[in-house]
């Protein structure tokens, strides 16, 4: 689109994720018994404060995501970022009634004092790495952060848009890391499933996210979490 001319497709493409997508994965999740973390701006509390607060009623841990998707902490002056966290987890806080443990920035692209900011703001945890396999320790003048990396191999996005892929490649990728991953008996690993509610939210792909969900529930091989209860361990261990 040329400057200046309003994209009404791709705003609306967004909006599918508020208006449908969000319904269908809470059931694909309740239908398994799984719960999940959701990332979630601070706009989004602001603008639909009912949704957000159901997803966390039905169990599910809300991640702080930046206030919007499109203010980068990497791009933000540090009085700009500062606002930023700080407005972000008010917003999420006055909604759920807690304020949130875990952060992961637009893009995971955090500014260079991003994680002292965070545990100023009361946070235990940050998804912004993608440098290890498993939790370690951030230490600061500030206090201790729980780095809880995160990987972007199973992810909607970069699936669809990007490759093109199928969702029943999505299916089979997953299979094929999982049974790898279980064959390397001397191996950890945290193994991330992302989808969006705007982009595998919709009838034709949240099958696949289903597919999944139901293949991990019930296993006694694998520990189905959130973030931030692996941060928790972390902690209590080490």
């Amino acid at each position: 689109m040329r400057g200046g001319v309003f994209d009404s497709n791709a705003d609306t493409y967004g909006r599918y994720g508020a208006n449908a997508g969000i319904h269908r994965l809470m059931r694909v999740l309740a239908r398994a018994g799984i719960a999940a973390n959701f990332f979630t701006s601070g706009a989004l509390a602001e603008r639909d404060p009912d949704q957000v607060r159901a997803v966390a009623e039905a169990g599910h841990e809300i991640v702080a995501h930046g206030y919007a998707q499109d203010l980068i902490p990497a791009a933000l002056s540090a009085e700009e970022d500062e606002d930023y966290i700080h407005r972000t987890t008010e917003c999420l806080a006055n909604v759920i009634g807690a304020r949130p443990t875990g952060w992961i920035s637009p893009r995971a692209t955090p500014g260079n004092d991003t994680f002292r900011r965070l545990v100023q703001n009361g946070y235990k945890w940050q998804g912004d790495v993608l440098d290890s396999d498993l939790p370690y320790s951030q230490r600061y003048e500030e206090g201790e952060l729980v780095a809880v990396p995160l990987n972007t191999e199973i992810n909607d996005l970069s699936h669809s848009m990007r490759w093109g892929r199928t969702p029943r490649q999505f299916v089979e990728l997953f299979d094929d890391a999982l049974s790898h991953l279980l064959a390397a008996s001397d191996d950890v690993v945290i193994l991330d499933v992302l989808v969006h509610t705007h982009c595998y939210g919709r009838p034709a792909s949240a099958w696949a996210y289903a597919e999944i969900a139901e293949k991990c529930a019930g296993r006694n091989d694998i520990w189905i979490t959130t973030r931030g209860q692996i941060a928790e361990h972390f902690l209590a261990q080490f």
